[in-house]
């Protein structure tokens, strides 16, 4: 698998919570770091599509997460 290498630069308090979760979860800080990077990455996504499919979604009534979970429960 090709990788590549970022550099950032962390505030010590970041650092600690970093160290901190790598020793918790028994991974590195870089497995950590990639898996947070990841998952926001996709909440991102998840964001914009969100963004993107809400006038359609309110022209059908659908306004909040609740009138959606009631059609499809």
């Amino acid at each position: 698998m090709k990788t590549s290498t970022l550099t950032i630069r962390l505030d010590d308090d970041l650092d600690k919570l970093l160290t901190k979760a790598a020793r918790q979860s028994r991974s590195s800080r870089s497995e950590v770091a990639r898996d947070a990077l990841r998952r926001q990455l996709r909440i991102s996504q998840f964001d914009a599509l969100r963004r993107k499919m809400m006038p359609f979604a309110e022209a059908r009534g659908y306004l909040t997460d609740e009138d959606v979970f009631s059609d499809v429960s």
